[in-house]
């Protein structure tokens, strides 16, 4: 089998991953750090890229003409906004940034909540690139004025290999701009953001051949002259969910990383009083299909203490703090894992161990004291999140979910695999880990004509990567 590049970027740290669906190779890691400037957090996407292209001609040292295919997949809702030539107008905001704070509300002045929702079918999140472009006409009118391109990020990365401006599927998904009914950007809503819809250009599948590597790329990176980018679902979520290696029936996922994300594949997007009600987002995945889903904020949490822990002196590696998790067991400790409070990064406010205890005296709940309390708390916190979230589901889509494929760096975590197992009461089955960089490939593979479907590469996935099962206990 061809062997493909999946650039695989996450909101701490990226790696460049070669392989198939038999088996793949981390060749490059590097951190995708967030960048303040004064009160403003930025990503260094120079940098980011340099770090990109060390890791590509890694790659392409080892594998050589093996390799026939590169495909990005990276976090949602982040955009860059080019001029006339191409160029960035400016640093490309970070999604933890401040400026989206009351944004929301702002907007809702103008569109209503609701007619936001039945337009795009989107969780609300101030994150959100609606929120975030509406916030950005505010504070920099002059800017928005000269853009005339917007790209997500990982289409900026796809351009600045090909020269080819497209904007992937399920990224565009992700930004509360588009309309998945009708199948295309929502001009009510861009133009009520205040930026000029003639700049939101041409959405394509995933597994679109973007083009070939510019030639001062392919002798860059030492690449064979008919590499070609093609777009992976360039939403790492999206990516992870192709890679579930279920073979029938109603399972749901649970794509666990700093975010979780918890949800369902579907045809058509569900959008009705309930999913309103409880906050669900269709966003796009494989083939043109709905990732129907929740985001939970994820293991964030636990690695904002992590951070803060190793910073104060107070070093442990993960086995550790799970451990001492298990240790400190239910003593009902119990968090919103989702309340405001644990959005922002440890750059902009206090320590998340703090505000962790801060949270249970203001709300009246038992105060955890120790790294073992806090750990047992995020993840018992983030098991009861998931039992609820799949209640949501099971009401608002009309399902009845049978099984929960856990994917991702999360799956990792046998103590909070099984405490969801618990809580969810199905059985739970995790992997494969590097689920975002396996389905990234698997799009790619299709595309090249080297996997016949998606059900085809789902058995080659379950064959040939480490799945386990984990069945819950009555009582």
């Amino acid at each position: 089998m061809k062997k493909f590049i999946a650039v695989d970027l996450g909101a701490s740290n990226g790696r460049v991953i070669v392989g198939d669906l038999y088996n793949i190779e981390v060749v490059a890691r590097f951190k995708s750090r967030p960048v303040r400037i004064r009160k403003t957090v930025y990503w260094d996407f120079l940098g980011l890229m340099a770090d990109i292209r060390e890791g590509l001609r890694a790659a392409f040292e080892k594998y050589g003409d093996e390799i026939v295919s590169i495909g990005f997949d990276t976090w949602g809702v982040d955009y860059a906004l080019l001029d006339a030539n191409g160029d960035l107008l400016s640093n490309p905001f970070h999604y933890r940034d401040n400026r989206t704070d009351g944004m929301m509300e702002e907007f809702f002045k103008i569109i209503p909540k609701e007619d936001v929702y039945n337009e795009t079918g989107i969780q609300f999140m101030q994150i959100n690139t609606l929120f975030q472009i509406f916030a950005h006409n505010r504070i920099s009118p002059e800017t928005v004025k000269a853009a005339r391109h917007f790209l997500t990020v990982p289409d900026l990365l796809n351009y600045w290999l090909t020269g080819v401006m497209k904007n992937e599927f399920s990224e565009a998904t992700t930004t509360q701009l588009y309309n998945p009914v009708k199948g295309c950007w929502s001009e009510k809503l861009i133009k009520a953001a205040g930026f000029d819809p003639k700049i939101f250009g041409d959405i394509v599948l995933p597994g679109t051949v973007i083009g070939k590597l510019l030639p001062e790329e392919v002798k860059s990176l030492g690449a064979g002259p008919d590499v070609v980018v093609t777009a992976a679902a360039c939403h790492d979520t999206a990516s992870a969910v192709a890679a579930v290696p279920a073979a029938g029936g109603n399972f749901a996922y649970l794509s666990s990383g700093t975010w979780s994300l918890l949800g369902i594949e579907l045809d058509k997007p569900v959008i009705n009083d309930l999913s309103y009600k409880y906050n669900f987002t269709n966003e796009g995945g494989r083939e043109g299909s709905i990732t129907y889903l929740k985001n939970i904020m994820g293991l964030w949490i636990i690695q904002e203490c992590k951070a803060h822990w190793d910073k104060t002196g107070e070093e442990y590696d993960w086995p550790e703090i799970v451990s001492m998790a298990e240790e400190a067991g239910d003593r009902g400790f119990s968090m919103d894992p989702d309340d405001t409070r644990f959005l922002k990064s440890n750059l902009t406010s206090i320590g998340m161990p703090l505000r962790i205890q801060e949270y249970c005296r203001e709300e009246g709940l038992p105060v955890p004291e120790t790294i073992g309390e806090i750990a047992a708390c995020v993840f018992r916190s983030l098991a009861e999140k998931y039992a609820v979230t799949v209640g949501q589901l099971e009401e608002s889509a009309g399902v009845e979910i049978e099984s929960l494929y856990i994917i991702g760096g999360g799956c990792q975590n046998e103590l909070l695999c099984r405490w969801t197992a618990e809580a969810v009461k199905v059985p739970v089955f995790a992997g494969p880990v590097e689920a975002t960089a396996i389905g990234n490939i698997l799009i790619q593979a299709i595309s090249a004509g080297e996997v016949a479907s998606y059900e085809e590469g789902r058995k080659l996935i379950a064959a040939n990567f480490e799945i386990k099962r984990i069945d819950y206990k009555e009582g």
